[in-house]
């Protein structure tokens, strides 16, 4: 399976490479998609040793971004960028998929 056209941009790889060199031993970004937030879906950032075997991959310059199947369906097209501004510092997704999304842009609807 491929990433469908999921981009991450060099703001967030950089910023990924930077949490995953802290880490004691090598690790990924898992992103996924689950159910919940105040708008139906909730977008969910966890460090993990490993990918699973039926995980998209996408790795660059240090960083690796790891998708499960099911949420790759509703990030499909999605960019994902590591903001730092000055009212917080986040990751953000733009998902062309969303009809809603909450406030804080970590929960979406469909």
């Amino acid at each position: 399976m491929d990433a469908q056209n999921v981009v991450v941009t060099e703001s967030a790889i950089k910023k990924i490479a930077a949490i995953l060199g802290s880490e004691k031993e090598p690790s990924v970004l898992r992103v996924s998609v689950e159910g919940g937030g105040c708008s139906g879906f909730q977008y969910k950032f966890d460090i993990q040793r490993a990918p699973e075997s039926e995980d998209v991959v996408i790795a660059r310059n240090g960083a690796t971004v790891v998708i499960d199947p099911v949420s790759l369906q509703y990030l499909a097209g999605s960019r994902i960028d590591y903001a730092d501004e000055l009212i917080g510092a986040a990751f953000k997704i733009d998902n062309p998929n969303a009809t809603a999304s909450c406030g804080c842009g970590t929960s979406f609807s469909l």
